[in-house]
């Protein structure tokens, strides 16, 4: 049977691969150490819960309107005014099956063969091939290290042509947990408004802030940035509900309706259950959310003492998320037992398979150098993770 040559170009998920291979070592007795996973470890709370059952015991089993109920679009719409200063209407808002699929649709509507996708890296590793999957091209631009993995305007204006039709911001970051502040995004919104390039902006760890910074959406800077801008948000990162998925989009409203109209004919309504609880969350008490973030960011600091007491290891602090990405190349040329390391990807088969720990090289993400550490797990977790990379690195020769 002969594949379409879309479904021959797809890529598998890296992290997800990863993820699979360290529960299946689980299963079979090992203590696998999973930095790998991009999902908190904490419960959904239980007043979210306690939604869900109750739209259960009041019938909401039925369809809803494919692009969500209008009660969970005025709760995003007034999210969206709350925490951003946005001002949407319903019908700007379409709910999907998680953000990965608002991102997906959103790329379907806008791209087409010929157009280019400017894409700073590193970036989540799904980007690349859902830009594909839309018949664009992937216009990736290398961050620096030192600048903080932010793309800067000149790096920006150096790889525009005519072709540029999206650009896509992802702050915070994942994978280094990058945060532009309100100048940053001014400067690069006035280069894409000049070039008439649309802006996808991702923005699922918008809650996930350490060291009082504060979340700028690129489409709160100015009026015409609003209409030039797609925001993707959801539930799973913030509310700890990434199995329940629902994600959205903001968009103007032609652009919404596309997306709407697509999703009518891909998947129709994201779970009617979920939508309910994501009224719950999005409406809801906000401390779960908060006590959230302050564990987080006790891990990240504990984590982040630990990766730059390690020799020759180098890492930016992230501003949000909850990962690390520390650059490993020092240890590059290097071997364990016979076994040479090049890449990154060398290093995390090497974790995996002798320390028992499981990372995600950074070659997922557009760049071999590094590996992306999560944070998203207990702290006897990190400190036992943290021993395990010590005792490995320190015995390369």
């Amino acid at each position: 049977m002969r594949l379409a040559e879309r479904a021959a170009g797809i890529s598998p998920s890296p992290t997800l691969a990863i993820d699979a291979k360290a529960k299946q070592m689980k299963a079979s007795g090992i203590k696998v150490i999973n930095y790998g996973v991009g999902e908190p470890d904490f419960d959904t709370p239980d007043h979210i819960k306690e939604a869900a059952i109750e739209a259960i015991k009041a019938g909401e089993t039925r369809y809803t309107p494919a692009g969500g109920t209008l009660k969970l679009k005025e709760a995003i719409v007034e999210k969206f005014r709350r925490d951003n200063g946005l001002a949407y209407q319903t019908n700007q808002i379409v709910v999907s099956v998680g953000a990965k699929h608002s991102l997906y649709n959103t790329f379907q509507v806008l791209c087409q063969p010929g157009d280019e996708v400017i894409l700073p890296a590193p970036y989540w590793v799904s980007y690349v091939e859902q830009i594909k999957l839309a018949g664009a091209e992937p216009v990736i631009v290398q961050t620096r290290e030192e600048n903080g993995f932010k793309l800067t305007p000149d790096e920006l204006k150096a790889v525009i042509t005519p072709r540029s039709r999206v650009f896509l911001l992802n702050s915070p970051s994942n994978p280094t947990g990058a945060v532009y502040d309100r100048e940053e995004l001014a400067a690069l919104g006035e280069i894409l408004l000049h070039h008439n390039i649309t802006i996808i902006s991702d923005e699922i760890y918008e809650k996930l802030l350490y060291d009082g910074r504060e979340h700028i959406s690129i489409a709160a800077i100015s009026p015409e940035l609003k209409e030039n801008t797609v925001v993707i948000n959801g539930v799973s990162k913030a509310y700890a509900m990434t199995g329940w998925r629902i994600g959205y989009a903001a968009a103007p409203a032609p652009v919404a309706k596309a997306i709407a109209d697509l999703q009518s004919h891909s998947t129709s309504n994201p779970t009617s259950i979920a939508q309910a609880a994501s009224v719950a969350a999005l409406s809801g008490s906000q401390e779960p959310v908060a006590d959230m973030v302050a564990e987080f960011a006790k891990r990240r600091d504990y984590m982040l003492e630990r990766v730059k007491a390690i020799p020759a290891l180098t890492c930016p602090k992230p501003g949000g998320a909850f990962y690390l990405y520390p650059n490993v190349s020092a240890y590059f040329g290097k071997s364990y037992q016979g076994q040479l390391v090049n890449s990154a990807t060398d290093l995390a088969g090497l974790l995996l398979e002798v320390a028992q720990v499981a990372v995600v090289p950074g070659i997922a993400f557009g760049g071999d150098d590094y590996i992306r550490l999560s944070y998203a797990t207990s702290m006897e977790n990190i400190k036992e993770g943290m021993d395990r990379i010590e005792k490995l690195l320190g015995q390369l020769k």
